[in-house]
């Protein structure tokens, strides 16, 4: 049945449009920026359709130029997937250990391990930095894929979703002979999969993001991340908007790429989260 005419529902649905708009419009701007001739980026009024077009040239210029994107890029990709796919294992594996296996002091076990999210990352940054230097990770992908691999928040929240789980699943799936490895594969993982997808979207917004790491255990050029080319290219270009917001949206494009496949996975896991019983 169709729902009835709201004039209410109408004029909230306009006010969150227009709401909408307004969170759009400095993306919006920094697209048509990209697109134009350094000289039109600054016209008043906005001209956000280009009269000019320059779009080649700039995005060239970004990714082939004298700072060539394309291998920043690929090592941010190479670090994000690596970290995200380690990441969603490794917490979800654990996850589904503090939540359906028991052993002796489990509950401590994990608060002890709950209790490391209180310090923060800055706190051991240079605890970081010098195990790091002896043990040979500095200034390499490997050790910054292993700063995000292990994630207590991530652990967490995968650990609230597989204590949703009725534990029958779990006891008749041992009753058939099943072992803890075949129960959490075939079993408990396609149950929350709403919510490793959610997780997996999270960690890869966030390694993608990640500045201070990348800051702090990288010093070859040639590894540099996305983030550190942005600024580095921003210090070095920062007369021409145009080619600062190219960069901009070559850098964000992955994200919303990412958002747009897996959106359909958070808000499943959102409401998965909110429907208890």
């Amino acid at each position: 049945m169709r729902e009835p005419f709201s004039p209410k529902k109408l004029i909230f649905t306009i006010i969150m449009f227009a709401i909408s708009i307004l969170f759009l419009m400095p993306f919006i701007w920094m697209l048509s920026a990209s697109f134009k001739m350094e000289s039109d980026v600054f016209n008043f009024p906005i001209d956000w359709i280009p009269k000019q077009w320059n779009a080649i040239n700039n995005y060239k210029e970004v990714w082939f130029g004298q700072y060539p994107f394309y291998l920043y890029y690929w090592n941010s990709i190479k670090i994000t997937v690596v970290t995200t796919l380690i990441s969603v294992t490794v917490s979800a594996l654990a996850a589904y250990g503090f939540s359906k296996v028991q052993f002796a002091a489990s509950k401590w076990l994990f608060l002890i391990v709950l209790t490391t999210y209180m310090v923060p990352s800055q706190a051991v940054l240079v605890p970081q930095f010098i195990l790091y230097r002896w043990i040979g990770l500095f200034d390499n992908h490997i050790g910054l894929i292993l700063i995000g691999s292990f994630s207590v928040l991530g652990t967490f929240m995968l650990r609230q979703f597989f204590m949703g789980l009725h534990n029958d699943f779990i006891e008749s799936a041992k009753i058939d002979g099943a072992g803890h490895w075949k129960i959490f594969w075939n079993i408990a993982l396609p149950l929350v999969r709403p919510a490793v997808a959610t997780y997996a979207i999270l960690r890869f917004i966030w390694t993608w993001n990640d500045y201070q790491n990348a800051l702090i255990f990288l010093r070859t050029d040639k590894l540099f991340t996305i983030q550190l080319a942005m600024q580095k290219f921003t210090s070095l270009s920062g007369e021409f908007y145009s080619l600062i917001m190219a960069a901009a949206v070559s850098a964000i494009v992955p994200l919303l790429i990412i958002f747009i496949i897996g959106q359909k996975s958070v808000i499943e896991g959102i409401a998965m989260g909110g429907v208890k019983g």
